[in-house]
């Protein structure tokens, strides 16, 4: 269950890349048309299975935030040697780890596509002891639970959802739970980004669901408002839940994704230079 992928133009040699991190106990699949729609549009593509995610489930339950730090901050400097320009992106976690890049490669880091982001559990689908849920975490329960995946699966659409739900129940595209000890472990990782917010400078495109079932607007807005870029953009969906790359307005998403990179790169896309001589 790995489904990492690359989307490599070898015969154009492109020279600009995007790195997508994929969310908690998910997998690249769920990066999978995002990434193929940024592909056919001039981008080279990566995304990996993070720590803990791949074929040996059980490894979630050992992995620290800090593995998926590292692995985010080598997979970046393996990809900077190697483009003129790349740009990180990601969904839930992902969104995280993309701004974690950022603030550690200040100088490299093109642009942030940050979709969902995660810094705050504090959705409408979570039950309403989830307050309880920083007392569970700091004993040994967080060992020994994990929290359900559930309806609505962080998605509106309702033939999406169900197609998501027997993909998940096969095994297929990820977990069908969330291990307390991952939870405990990206809150860790967002509360690592919370505190060096102020630190990303670069431009950055915000998408988040008013509607978002897993974590409300409050971290956006957080992002928003504590980074130090001047050139930032938030976008707030009105017809999604958290799974923005697969709901009612994938679509806008993808359209909007593309035009903020487009915006920000220095580097024609082999389409845009035969437009300009035709």
């Amino acid at each position: 269950m790995t489904l990492d992928f690359e989307l490599i133009n070898e015969k154009s040699e492109c020279r600009k890349a995007v790195l997508l991190f994929h969310g908690l106990t998910g997998s690249p699949f769920e990066l999978k048309k995002y990434g193929q729609f940024l592909y056919k549009n001039g981008y080279d593509v990566y995304a990996d299975c993070l720590p803990g995610h791949g074929d040996k489930v059980e490894e979630i339950y050992t992995v620290k935030y800090t593995d998926w730090l590292e692995f985010a901050y080598k997979r970046f400097e393996d990809l900077n040697k190697k483009y003129d320009e790349v740009f990180v992106s990601g969904l839930c976690l992902g969104a995280v780890l993309a701004l974690a890049v950022a603030i550690k490669y200040k100088d490299e880091v093109k642009g942030i596509v940050s979709l969902s982001t995660t810094l705050f559990l504090d959705g409408w689908r979570l039950p309403w002891f989830s307050f309880l849920m920083p007392i569970a975490l700091s004993t040994m329960v967080r060992f020994y639970y994990n929290y359900p995946e559930c309806e609505p699966h962080g998605i509106k659409n309702l033939k999406v959802r169900n197609v998501i739900k027997r993909l998940l129940q096969q095994g297929n595209v990820g977990m069908n739970d969330f291990p307390m000890t991952s939870i405990f472990e990206m809150l860790k990782l967002s509360k690592f980004v919370r505190k060096n917010i102020q630190e990303v400078t670069q431009p950055i495109l915000i998408i988040h669901s008013q509607e978002d079932d897993l974590t409300s607007t409050k971290s956006a807005k957080l992002v928003n408002s504590k980074i130090s870029s001047t050139d930032k953009e938030m976008i707030i969906l009105k017809d999604s839940y958290h799974m923005v790359l697969y709901d009612n307005e994938k679509e806008f998403v993808y359209e909007k994704a593309l035009s903020f990179l487009d915006n920000h790169s220095e580097i024609e896309s082999e389409g845009e230079a035969r437009a300009a001589c035709c």
